[in-house]
């Protein structure tokens, strides 16, 4: 992506590497749509034997791996090292 990009989603981070907070609806949407999916997540969690714990955090890490790789594809500028200054 551009720096520039006005398709953005989410923000770079100003130090680090990875993205920031959403800077559009969409970005928004999919952090909040993640953070509702980690309820029922939760719950699953609780059910008895082993069965319910390990199908809970496999689509725990599935959600989290389509989270980190939207928010890599629609972060303004990609994500790299920052060290704080304009780049």
């Amino acid at each position: 992506m551009r720096d520039n990009d006005d398709s953005a989603w989410f923000a770079p981070k100003r130090f680090g590497y990875g993205a920031g907070l959403p800077v559009r609806w969409q970005g928004w949407a999919v952090l909040l749509g993640y953070l509702s999916l980690l309820i029922p997540f939760h719950f699953l969690m609780q059910g008895p034997g082993a069965a319910p714990r390990a199908l809970a955090i496999v689509m725990m890490l599935g959600a989290t791996v389509v989270l980190v790789a939207l928010s890599r594809a629609k972060t303004r500028g990609g994500w790299k090292w920052r060290w704080g200054g304009r780049d």
